[in-house]
This record gives structure tokens, C-alpha cells and sequence, in this order.
């Protein structure tokens, strides 16, 4: 191959496998929330159960347990970034993960989609390096059929208008140019974040559930960045999200 990121190599056995590193935990639940708002895990799980950490170079990720209806949801912190996001799916998997929703925002590529609109993204744009290491080459891969139905249904029940299509997972945020943006709109992407495509990626790989909530963030289809406060203005709305993931994820 003249690059190497298209070197697909189908061994299922890696030389460090997760589950040799860690084995499955009783205290584990199979649902589990990768939630990327960390204030809204300050705040759900300050009293929570927590029944294992992650670690990582940047210190200590607690896996947190909540009751929700009845049934234990797993909530953890992916950290950023396809890589990093990766490690943590793979060792939560290794403890007994099976059911995934991820909660998140991304950008935005065209401006009406306005600032807090939930996304449901059906497939992603393969534009990062991880998901090339669980799948052979292709333009796009896709979120689980039976989580975006759940998502669907989810956010039907509670009347929230969301709209379902393609994002683009790119792991350079300095280097979304505008021929870049313009391309990937023209090809039907919504919005552009720097997980969804490996999460993806590493479900079909590994054989779990997988689905992504997403809300319209800061918009970058102008000429000039608008950040439109996504991140400090939405705080109320990052809360709803997380509990429309985590409903979403028990019907799985």
C-alpha cells in the first residue's frame, strides 16, 4: 500500500488485547453512557456508585454507576479525540460494556441548524486515522441500526425535533478549511466532531451496540467561525441530552 493508514490488517489479536488487561467486573453494567459534558457528570454522579477508574497520562477517569427506572447505566467520561475515546470504549467493553450511547456536540456545516439541535447521526465520514484499524478502507461508516432506532423513538416520546444523517469525524479541528467544509456539505454531511466514525468503528469490530446523540454547536459554514456560546449557553440543554442518552440507552 503506498499509505499506511490503508494497511488493513483483519488478525483479530492485537499484540496488547483489552481484555487480557482487564477482565469483566460483576459491578458493570452492560448499558453504559459515554457522556462528553463533564460538568453534567459533576453534577449527576456526585453521589453515584463508582465501581471502577480508568486511567490515562492525564490522571484518573471514574466509571460511574446510576439507577435509571430500575436498571444500573454505566456513565463515563471518553475524554476527546478518536484515539483517547477509543481506549476507554475498549476497556469499558473488556469490563463487560455492551450498550452504548455516546452524548456530544459538534460543529455545525450548515448555519440552520441552529445552536442545541439534536442530531442523530446514522453514519460518519471516515476522515480520522482510528477507525482504519477496525475496518477495512471505506468512505463512511454506520452507527448501529437497533440504537438509532432507540434514539429515534426516545426523542419522539419527549417531542424533541431532531434531525437523523451523515457527520463528519475529522481528528484536526485546526484544519477544517473552508474547501473542506464546503466538500463535505455538498456530500450530505450535517455536522463535524472527532469520535463518532471510530466509535463506530470499534462496535462492528467488537460486536456491541452503538449509537451517538449530538447537538448543534458552533457553526463553521461561514466565512468566519461563529461560536455561538455552544458550549456555556446550552448547559440546561447538555443535562436533557444526557437523559434522553440514557433512556435511549436502556431500551437497547
Amino acid at each position: 500500500m503506498t499509505y499506511p493508514i490503508l494497511e488493513f490488517d483483519s488478525n483479530p489479536r492485537a499484540v496488547i488485547e483489552p481484555g487480557e488487561l482487564l477482565r469483566p467486573q460483576d459491578a458493570m453494567p452492560e448499558h453504559c453512557v459515554l457522556c462528553f459534558f463533564a460538568e453534567v457528570i459533576q453534577t449527576v454522579c456526585a453521589n453515584a456508585e463508582q465501581v471502577f477508574t480508568l486511567k490515562s497520562e492525564m490522571g484518573r477517569n471514574p466509571v460511574y454507576v446510576i439507577d435509571y427506572e430500575g436498571k444500573r447505566v454505566g456513565v463515563i467520561h471518553p475524554g476527546v479525540g478518536a484515539p483517547l475515546a477509543v481506549g476507554f470504549l475498549e476497556e469499558t467493553i473488556a469490563l463487560g460494556g455492551k450498550k452504548f450511547i455516546a452524548c456530544g456536540g459538534a460543529g455545525v456545516l450548515n448555519r440552520e441548524l441552529t445552536v442545541g439541535h439534536a442530531v442523530i447521526p446514522v453514519t460518519a465520514l471516515r476522515d480520522e486515522g482510528v477507525s482504519y484499524h477496525y475496518l477495512p478502507p471505506s468512505r463512511e461508516v454506520a452507527a448501529s441500526a437497533e440504537a438509532v432506532a432507540a434514539l429515534q423513538a426516545t426523542l419522539d416520546a419527549h417531542g424533541v425535533p431532531y434531525v437523523t444523517g451523515k457527520t463528519w469525524t475529522t481528528d484536526a479541528l485546526y484544519r477544517e478549511t473552508p474547501g473542506k467544509v464546503a466538500r463535505r456539505r455538498d456530500e450530505g454531511c450535517l455536522t463535524v466532531e472527532m469520535e463518532a466514525a471510530a466509535f463506530f468503528a470499534v462496535a462492528q469490530f467488537r460486536g456491541v451496540t452503538f449509537g451517538q446523540l449530538l447537538y448543534g454547536g458552533d457553526d463553521l459554514s461561514g466565512d468566519v467561525w461563529d461560536h455561538r456560546d455552544w458550549i456555556g449557553g446550552q448547559r440546561t440543554n447538555r443535562e436533557k441530552l444526557f437523559w434522553l442518552a440514557v433512556e435511549a440507552c436502556v431500551k437497547l
